[in-house]
Formats: C-alpha cells, structure tokens, sequence
C-alpha cells in the first residue's frame, strides 16, 4: 500500500466518521427540540418523550431540516401556541449547538 493510498483510506474513515457523528448531531437536535416543543405545548413526563420521539421520527421524512420545522409550527399552531418561524429557526439552531456538545462530551 502506497503512502498516496494510506491517506486516502485515513480521509474516507475520518469522512465517515464525520458523518456518523453529524447524524447523531442532528438526531439529538430533533429530540431536544422535540422537548423543547412540548413544553410550550404543556407535555411532561413520559408524554414530553414521546412526543420527542415523533420529532426525532418526523425527521426522516426528508434531507433537511423542513420536515421537523413544519412538524413543531403545526403543532404549536394545532394547540394555539404559535411561534414565530425565527423563534422556531433560532431555537433549532441553539439546540444543533447543544446537541453537538453533548455528543463532544460522550466522547
């Protein structure tokens, strides 16, 4: 095996790698804002956690972020308790950072 090939075969591990844990960035993102939905909406306990988990689940319907922004404004908006898309957006930005964290710290 050839130098060339050696670093080859290190960038294709790191990549997957990467992406592994840019899955459970985003898969830990879904639940926390999941959480964080249900408790505007009220939910506790092990409710809050499923509906969590309809979040986390939701987010497979597509690529991207869409399906679980439309999933918590319709909700909130179902049991009116809107929010504004820049709340929603912001919060699943502050919630991406904090998920990587805690994904760092299980490191």
């Amino acid at each position: 095996m050839t130098t060339f090939d050696k670093r080859e075969e290190g960038f294709e591990k790191r990549f997957a790698i990467d992406e592994e844990l840019r899955f459970k960035a985003h898969a830990r993102r879904a639940r926390l804002l999941g959480l964080w939905t249900a408790a505007k909406l009220g939910i506790t306990g092990e409710a809050a956690d499923d509906y969590a988990m309809s979040v986390v689940k939701a987010d497979f319907q597509e690529a991207g972020d869409e399906d679980i922004f439309r999933k918590v404004k319709a909700d909130l908006e179902a049991a009116g308790k809107p929010a504004s898309d820049t709340e929603i957006r912001a919060a699943m930005m502050d919630l991406l950072g904090k998920a990587i964290e805690q994904i760092k710290a299980d490191l």
